[in-house]
């Protein structure tokens, strides 16, 4: 048994979420705990198969393990090649992780219920492909996969600008794509013999002319840049946000805006290492605009859920700046960013959820006085508050503080204007707490009842990661170096 789930591992980590939902389609659409519950079970078993492949991935091996390989297509040489290493690895686990809490999250959704998890688990099987494939083709076609039933979860489920929010991500999202796909047939038909295969278009990268490279390299950025999403490409995020319902923002930002960093260092570093190192100064531009921009903006924000979606925008930024050093602290930095914002935001939306399901309203200035009246629920927010801010002994803090390590060897004026995001990323978070929990309760909520159980179910293990990480952070650090390292010597030209 062990045998068949080691070489088939990664097959059924990505599928199983979608047999999952085949076989709710045939729940009858009354039997809703039936529904709830089925759904529960297929995202718990990628769960497992998860944690399964972090404890027996090698740390010490840069390349790709557990790997899957058949012809797909093969008059056309298209694979289906999956693979995972150092990069993914940890992208993986936060998927299937926020995916099966979200499903908890998502319990309260009765209106075309079996729809929702159905689309939902959908959903997961395209994000878990993406960070999967190893195959230019197979690697579209899993990002086209995620992008449609996010359409519709925004578009029917969302709030009461739904549609807007929803053709506005189809379309910035669909653009990102077209963007992608010229660049992937260009590749295709560079290369004798034509081949989708990832790590062998990483091989011929000598053969890509220099203008080349800098014209494929700017037509990823801006597929991949989209979902980030970076400055000027952002507007789409926060209406998506505040008109999607809870457990999709935390999808939303917690694992969507990561494959726009994550395809940045799959694809444009090693494919296009001259591209790279060209757009790097650029690069880290983007980040230090995206941090004080998100960070600035979130500031004047009255709505709870579109200041965290601002600070997502910002602390994205993080991501970029670490990525454009080619240090060892920063692109490990921004590459562990991509997992810690994923806790800590998911934590963030999941905090929102909570008390708009009581008060029906998100507005900051509306509140007061909530941790006399919610001491539990004031607890879990100060320290998915503070984890956000970078506070020592959280894992918001290791990621950032290496980001900056690497970013002052390599671009130190850039690097010391953008710390001037911990000072406004405290003030607008302590701003917040004043007024939502501090000073006198506002005695239209004396009656709000404190968190509950499933809520705390969806809440403590993100709050554990944020503790564990930020206090002893090797374990993930050390499963993504060796890759990193490789990475950006291919990159540097070394």
């Amino acid at each position: 048994m062990e045998e068949f789930i080691g070489a088939n591992l990664l097959t059924l980590i990505t599928f199983i979420p979608l047999l999952g939902a085949v076989i709710v389609l045939f729940i009858p659409r009354d039997k809703l705990n039936a529904i709830r519950w089925t759904s529960a079970f297929f995202t718990f078993i990628p769960l497992l198969l998860g944690i399964y492949l972090f404890i027996n991935f090698d740390r010490n091996v840069p390349g790709l393990q557990f790997v899957v390989r058949k012809p797909w297509i093969p008059q056309f040489n298209v694979e289906y090649y999956m693979g995972i290493d150092g990069l993914s690895v940890l992208m993986v686990l936060l998927t299937v992780l926020l995916s099966f809490l979200c499903i908890f999250a998502s319990w309260g959704i009765e209106k075309g219920a079996k729809a929702y998890f159905s689309l939902f688990l959908l959903l997961e099987t395209g994000m878990l492909g993406v960070f999967l494939a190893m195959d230019f083709f197979l690697f579209y076609v899993f990002w086209e996969v995620g992008l449609f039933p996010m359409y519709f979860l925004i578009g029917i489920w969302g709030g009461p600008r739904r549609e807007y929010a929803a053709i506005k991500f189809f379309l910035y999202t669909l653009l990102g794509s077209l963007f992608m796909l010229v660049t992937m047939l260009i590749l295709y038909f560079h290369n004798t013999p034509h081949t989708f295969d990832i790590p062998k278009l990483i091989e011929m990268r000598s053969s890509y002319p220099v203008e080349l490279q800098r014209i494929l390299w700017l037509a990823l950025y801006i597929a991949f840049a989209i979902k980030v999403p970076v400055f000027p490409f952002h507007t789409w995020l926060p209406d998506a946000h505040v008109e999607a319902p809870t457990p999709i923002s935390v999808i939303l930002a917690g694992i969507l805006l990561k494959m726009g960093t994550y395809g940045i260092l799959r694809f444009n570093f090693p494919l296009f290492p001259h591209g790279t190192q060209y757009f790097a100064s650029f690069l880290a531009y983007m980040g230090v605009i995206n941090m004080i921009y998100g960070a600035l903006t979130a500031m004047a924000q009255r709505d709870m859920k579109k200041l965290v979606a601002y600070s997502s925008i910002s602390h994205m930024g993080y991501c970029l700046l670490g990525m454009a050093s080619f240090k060892e602290s920063g692109v490990i930095g921004g590459a562990l960013q991509m997992f810690n914002h994923g806790t800590i935001t998911a934590m963030l939306f999941l905090i929102v959820g909570v008390i708009y399901d009581r008060a029906h309203h998100r507005d900051i200035d509306r509140f007061g006085g909530l941790a006399v009246q919610m001491p539990v629920y004031s607890g879990i927010v100060a320290l998915a508050f503070f984890a956000a801010m970078g506070l020592p002994g959280l894992n918001g803090f290791i990621s950032e503080i290496l980001v900056f390590i690497g970013g002052i060897k390599a671009f130190p004026i850039r690097t010391i204007v953008s710390v001037s995001t911990v000072v406004i990323t405290a003030a607008y978070l302590l701003w917040t707490i004043h007024r939502m929990f501090l000073g006198k309760l506002n005695e239209k909520y004396k009656d709000l009842p404190d968190i509950n159980g499933r809520e705390l179910f969806t809440l403590v293990p993100l709050g554990i990661i944020v503790i564990f990480v930020g206090i002893y952070p090797p374990p993930v650090i050390n499963i993504m170096r060796e890759t990193l390292l490789s990475i950006i010597k291919i990159a540097t030209g070394g």
